[in-house]
Order: C-alpha cells, then structure tokens, then sequence
C-alpha cells in the first residue's frame, strides 16, 4: 500500500490564504490604525464619557455620585427645554427648505459650462470661505442700530423712516440669523449639488429632448431623480447643522430676546458653565444625540 502526497483538493485547498493575502490584510489594518485611532479617541472615548456622564450627579468641583435616572428624569422640568425644542425644530424647518431651494438653484444656474460660469461658481462658493464665527460677526456689525450701515442705507434711498430692530424682536432675530446662514452655507451647498448634477449622463438629457419633453418635465422626471443620493446628503448635512446651531446665536443673538432664540446646545452650554451641572447637560447631550440620530435614520428611509 502506497501514499501519495499532493496538494490539497476541495476546501482544504482554500482553508489557510495564501501568505500574501495575509500581508495584505495586515497592510490594510496598518493603514486603517492611524483613523481608528483619532476616531476611539476623539468620538468614541467621549461618546462615552457624556453618557456616563449622563448617568451621574456630575458637578464642576466635587465628587460625582451616581443618581441614574435622575438627570434624564428632570430634564422636562428645565425651564428652557421645550421653547428651545420649538424654536430648533422651527429654524431647523426653515432653514433647511429655503436652504435646499437658493443651493439647487445656483446649482442650476451655474450647471452648465459658459464664459464666465467660473467666476460665478467662485463668487457663489466665496462666503463659505469665511469662519462661522467671523460672519455672525460681520452680520452683527452691518445690522447693528448704532454703527451698522445697513439702515443707514436703507434710509437714504427711502426704503425705511425709522431704524429697522434686526434682532431686538423674536422674529427679526431669527429671520436675520437665518439671512446669515443662507449667505454662509448657500455656496457650500451649490457644490456638493452642482457635482451631482454633473455625474448625471449628457445623454439621458439629450435623449428626454428629443421625445419632446420640456425643461419641467426635465427637472421633475429626470434632474430630482437622478438628483436623490446628492440631495440626501445635502440634507442630512442641513439638518443636522440646523439642530446643532450654537455659534450663530451665541454670537449674533446670545439667545435673546427674551430667551427667544435659545437652541437646544444653548442649553446644554447654560447648563453646564452657568449652572455648572455637568450631568444633566450631559444628559441633555445624550437626548439631542438620539434625536438626531433617529431623524437621520428616518430621513434615509424615505429618501432611498
């Protein structure tokens, strides 16, 4: 009887990858370690933290005590909480429709290649160039009543007779801010539509024209479309900033009037370095991040 050494057959020929796959594979974790690194560290680490956090009486100075659920129990009695749950859910509403429309539009606008289509492309994209901070500075400046230009100007060509208050009420505040935003992110918003739009064929386009289909028909049977992933992201960027906004109204409101534009990280900030309880911002924190996180979820859904 006699036994014959070969190579394996079947499975067995597969079971151990070839060294070279290894290495490969070792290769990849080499280069993905530097990312997972920053991402333990800066997201998961604190991620973390805040919901322990969340889960103890946490003051500035002094020992924490654990007192789960208490600091998510006494969140609906915050006195701020459910006008600032209103007024985020309002701005976050209004800005992201008219946000969405001024970027598709410019995206159109500026879709096809002309003479002098770059500069519009530039111009548009500008103001997202400028620091959040250094334009809810510049805003405050330009519609401030005692040095602002703008009623100033408003008056010498007899628009208005008397200084417009352009956050001393609710409304003008928060219509203002808004003005600010649009500004702000209506060129960055161009961009990311404007390269959706330009990975859609020439030819479905040219195909559309030549059964007779009109521009409407156009944009409502093919652009939007072909348009959904570029406008999700879009929109899953708008509303996520929108929910987010603090430096906008910190800087160019401070929340006011009258607790009229205080955000829902305005008092998370309040709670934590004006009352100093680390533990129910925290919790607060976690509420907003669950929130969002849903709401993202929801938003893909329905956009696929």
């Amino acid at each position: 009887m006699s036994l014959t050494l070969g190579k394996p057959r079947g499975r067995a020929a597969h079971s151990a990858p070839p060294v070279r796959w290894r290495g490969r594979r070792v290769q990849g974790w080499l280069y993905a370690m530097p990312t997972a690194v920053i991402v333990a560290v800066l997201f998961i680490a604190p991620l973390i933290l805040v919901v322990w956090m969340s889960l103890n009486k946490w003051p500035l100075l002094g020992q924490a005590t654990f007192n789960a659920p208490g600091n998510y129990a006494k969140i609906p009695s915050n006195p701020l909480f459910y006008d600032a749950v209103l007024f985020t859910l309002k701005y976050t509403a209004i800005t992201t429709v008219l946000l969405s429309a001024v970027a598709l539009g410019l995206a159109l606008l500026v879709q096809e290649r002309r003479p002098g289509v770059g500069f519009f492309r530039t111009a548009f994209f500008l103001p997202g160039a400028v620091g959040f901070a250094a334009a809810a500075l510049l805003f405050y400046g330009m519609l401030n009543n005692d040095f602002g230009p703008i009623d100033p100007m408003l008056r010498a060509i007899g628009v208005i007779d008397e200084p417009i208050k352009w956050i001393g009420t609710p409304n003008m505040a928060l219509f203002s801010t808004i003005a600010l935003v649009l500004w702000r992110f209506a060129g960055f918003n161009m961009l990311i539509l404007l390269t959706g739009l330009q990975a859609i064929p020439t030819e479905v386009y040219e195909a559309a024209r030549s059964d007779g289909a009109n521009r409407w028909q156009v944009f409502t049977k093919i652009t939007l479309p072909l348009l959904r992933p570029t406008l999700a992201l879009m929109l899953i960027l708008s509303v996520t900033g929108s929910l987010l906004a603090f430096d906008q109204f910190f800087i160019f409101t401070n929340g006011g009037p009258d607790n009229s534009t205080t955000t829902m990280v305005m008092v998370v900030y309040r709670d934590a370095f004006f009352r100093f309880d680390l533990g129910g911002a925290a919790a607060l924190s976690v509420v907003l991040l669950v929130a969002l996180v849903g709401l993202n979820t929801l938003m893909m859904r329905r956009l696929r």
